[in-house]
């Protein structure tokens, strides 16, 4: 056993609000990450939800009526083979208006492969909220184009939207019964959503400028004019505040640990004045000053580590009672979801513990300067 380690095991750091400090600090560290992560996994669901991560749809735009493509392309084994994409589904879609009793509203149903009987949707909350409807209540909707079609539908579930907003209420169909409504064969649909695996803003924009090139040179007509776009430009604004969140999660993540450094860097400067003689002592029995910072940062380090294992127990805590019961509740019209979404990412945790209790044992070496300025001379006293 070196003799640093050693000594360092018989001193006791002192400085309990230090280690405290500490705690509290790893505790905002590890909660900041699990809800900036929480926050982009479930807006960017509710996004995909929509829209896809890429959307792939017809160019043309028809008289009120919706313009089909084909459901599976010349490419599409090009397509599912790039690196990132997850899957590629079919889906129809048709803006719609619903009416329940005095009460009307606009909708847009989505039709994908669902396993719900024929004629049977799935609808928001927030509609379910303004219309009155349930499970098993009818719902009519009204469709609009070159002539009015009618259809009543049976709601079978009601669901939570990620991104419930008045604007925005997706109800979801039976793929076969959207085409029906159009017209269509069981080939034909809207558009192709591109599930990716890194919804990061630069993964999704590459992969949709890999998706547009293979379909503009692929020389197939029925691809040429496809257009390709990505939920990051559909919903700007919504990318832009994630973005803006992980900067601020960026800025706890410093500030803790500095806050948490300099109660360390107390804590220690504590424990060298009260050591004087210790450090006089050592000074003369041969070891360097390096060795002797040694000693006092590796007590140092153990508190740290300490109290990063504490504030990790208690952040994971938190994040497990608010991922299973919504404790603390958001405004949905501010912050788009209706609670604190949270969202464990071990190797997220791991980089932020690791980041910080590297940063903070740096800052410990701020006091150890101290010592070399100890003259052993005075300090060592004879009995």
């Amino acid at each position: 056993m070196k003799a640093e380690r050693f000594i360092s095991r018989k001193l006791t750091f002192q400085g309990n609000i230090a280690a405290v400090a500490i705690a509290v600090s790893f505790f905002v560290i590890i909660v900041a990450v699990a809800v900036s992560s929480g926050f982009r996994n479930t807006i960017r669901d509710g996004v995909a939800a929509m829209t896809g991560d890429i959307r792939i749809e017809p160019l043309a735009t028809g008289d009120g009526e919706p313009v089909p493509m084909p459901r599976h392309l010349p490419s599409e084994e090009a397509l599912r083979a790039l690196p990132g994409v997850v899957d590629i589904t079919p889906a129809a879609v048709r803006a719609g208006i619903v009416k329940s009793g005095e009460v009307i509203h606009g909708v847009v149903v989505k039709g994908l492969e669902r396993q719900d009987s024929t004629l049977c949707v799935s609808i928001p909350s927030r509609l379910a909220e303004i219309t009155g409807l349930g499970v098993g209540d009818p719902l009519t909707i009204y469709f609009i184009g070159e002539r009015l079609r009618v259809r009543k539908f049976t709601v079978s579930q009601v669901h939570r939207d990620l991104l419930e907003m008045d604007d925005n209420l997706f109800v979801y169909a039976n793929l076969e019964d959207i085409q029906r409504l159009n017209g269509w064969s069981g080939e034909e649909v809207s558009c192709l959503e591109v599930r990716v695996r890194n919804a990061a803003r630069q993964a999704v924009d590459g992969l949709t400028g890999q998706i547009g090139h293979i379909l503009l040179n692929s020389g197939h007509e029925e691809e040429v004019n496809l257009y390709v776009s990505s939920a990051v430009h559909t919903y700007p604004q919504v990318f832009d505040w994630l973005d803006l969140l992980d900067f601020n999660v960026l800025v706890i993540l410093l500030l803790m640990t500095v806050v948490a450094g300099f109660n360390m860097i107390s804590g220690l400067l504590i424990m060298l004045l009260r050591n004087i003689p210790l450090i006089g002592t050592l000074k003369t029995l041969g070891m360097s000053d390096r060795s002797i910072g040694k000693v006092f940062v590796q007590s140092g380090a153990v508190t740290v580590f300490k109290g990063m294992v504490a504030g990790n127990v208690l952040a994971l805590l938190f994040c497990l009672v608010q991922g299973t019961t919504h404790l603390i509740p958001l405004d949905p019209e501010n912050y788009f979801v209706s609670w604190v979404p949270v969202h464990v990412s071990l190797p997220g945790i791991l980089l932020a513990d690791v980041s910080a209790y590297l940063m903070i044992l740096l800052l410990l070496w701020l006091p150890t300067r101290m010592i070399a300025r100890i003259d052993p001379a005075r300090t060592v006293k004879a009995d």
